[in-house]
């Protein structure tokens, strides 16, 4: 079972997504927050699995929020779900420990299996803001030189294509394109993929 609490300052957004995620047999809802105050005054005595954060809220942000709670509770995985599709935002979000972003348009299919995918401490990208990412990406000198064929893995990687599947689409075997993938992880001192993905977006990398 995965506990999900959600923090959002608009009434029918938080009773919206309660409906939706009570539909699913994996999911129980924990919380509903109205604002940052009330949801770090409640973590005090209880963690959810996963949380769905607003970044637009009157006092803190989500953005700072996020901050907060990836050092105080770092076991929380954070999903923005937002209007916000601004690509710094976005960087700034992920920067902060998010491991998912979802816009507020996802299908509710989209944020089941975002919220199954962040429990699994697999990072989720809704499909406009990675198109929107991938399309921002730019050379960067600085960090670790990464060679042309990393660089085609990274993109692969930040899209969420599995080993086997970036091995088939660039004609690859599996276990060279494990070797890449470990290589990157420790080229970018990332712990894991979500990681990995964090840095190439906040760098430019690919």
């Amino acid at each position: 079972m995965i506990s999900v609490a959600v923090t959002d300052d608009q009434v029918i957004i938080l009773t919206g997504l309660q409906k939706i995620l009570s539909q699913w047999p994996n999911i129980t809802v924990t919380g509903l927050y109205k604002n940052g105050e009330e949801l770090l005054a409640a973590l005090q005595t209880s963690q959810p699995n996963v949380l769905l954060l607003d970044i637009q809220m009157p006092g803190q942000s989500g953005i700072e929020l996020a901050g907060i709670i990836n050092k105080k509770y770092p076991a929380i995985k954070i999903i923005a779900l937002t209007n916000v599709d601004i690509v710094p935002q976005v960087k700034k979000m992920l920067a902060q420990g998010s491991m998912g972003y979802l816009l507020k348009d996802a299908s509710a299919e989209t944020i089941i299996e975002a919220i199954e995918a962040v429990s699994k401490n697999e990072q989720y990208l809704h499909e406009p803001i990675r198109n929107q990412l991938l399309k921002s990406f730019s050379g960067n000198d600085n960090g670790p030189v990464v060679t042309k064929r990393e660089k085609e893995i990274l993109h692969f990687i930040v899209e969420g294509f599995t080993n086997k599947e970036i091995a088939t689409k660039l004609f690859l075997s599996l276990r060279t394109v494990e070797n890449h993938r470990n290589n990157l992880l420790q080229k970018f001192d990332a712990k894991n993929t979500a990681g990995l993905v964090k840095i190439a977006i906040e760098e430019g990398l690919v």
